[in-house]
């Protein structure tokens, strides 16, 4: 297993490259398993399920992807995390795993003291927001997948300080109702830092996914 935190911000192709070339070498036993954690520069993504009028202002780069879902937002201040995992010899169970990424994003937020819950209409973790009104309700994090030969390559994006204007230029997740905005860690009035939000991940990510050996090929015999 390989946990890599990369210091600048990764252009949004280079990623894919890299999710695409490591995958494809983790499903044939070259290569171990690979945890990502980065930022992007900012831009947005739209998903195989993103619908029409989901992009509102294209103010920023937009990127087709294979990942679930559809449109998000990434940038500067955000914990993505993409995981190559191979569930073949973990859990070959796409519902599990998503539950996994969940539970991880949850353990996460809750190290400071957030309460990160899952909705069954929507997808990511949401944060209730009383001090805005009855039933408001913000997202800290996103989820998107995809499953190649059973290893998986995107994963999640956890808000720490972006800048939330930018999530005006889409419809996050196809969500429009006004209740349901989006929030980040730094605007709950918590002073935490990515280096923190890094220490926290690892910690939950031991604990919903344990460590994971890949069977390498053995070196042939001289």
């Amino acid at each position: 297993m390989e946990w890599r935190i990369s210091p600048s911000p990764v252009d949004y192709q280079d990623a894919l490259a890299v999710m695409e070339a490591r995958s494809a070498a983790i499903a044939g036993g070259a290569d171990p398993e690979l945890v990502w954690l980065l930022e992007h520069p900012p831009l947005y993504t739209c998903g195989t399920s993103a619908r029409e009028g989901g992009l509102i202002d294209p103010r920023f780069p937009v990127f087709a992807t294979g990942r679930g879902g559809q449109f998000t937002y990434h940038g500067p201040g955000q914990r993505v995390v993409y995981l190559m995992l191979d569930l073949k010899r973990r859990q070959p169970d796409v519902r599990a795993y998503v539950a996994g990424l969940e539970e991880l994003i949850i353990r996460t937020l809750a190290a400071f003291n957030v309460r990160g819950e899952r909705r069954e209409d929507r997808v990511g973790v949401w944060v209730a927001r009383p001090d805005k009104g009855e039933g408001y309700e913000d997202k800290i994090a996103a989820i998107g997948v995809r499953l190649k030969r059973w290893v998986s390559t995107h994963g999640i994006a956890i808000n720490v300080e972006p800048e939330l204007s930018h999530f005006s230029g889409i419809v996050p997740c196809g969500i429009a109702d006004p209740r349901y905005g989006v929030t980040s860690l730094v605007d709950l009035g918590l002073p935490v830092t990515m280096h923190d939000v890094d220490v926290a991940l690892r910690a939950a990510f031991e604990d919903v996914f344990g460590s994971l050996e890949p069977a390498l090929p053995e070196a042939a015999a001289d």
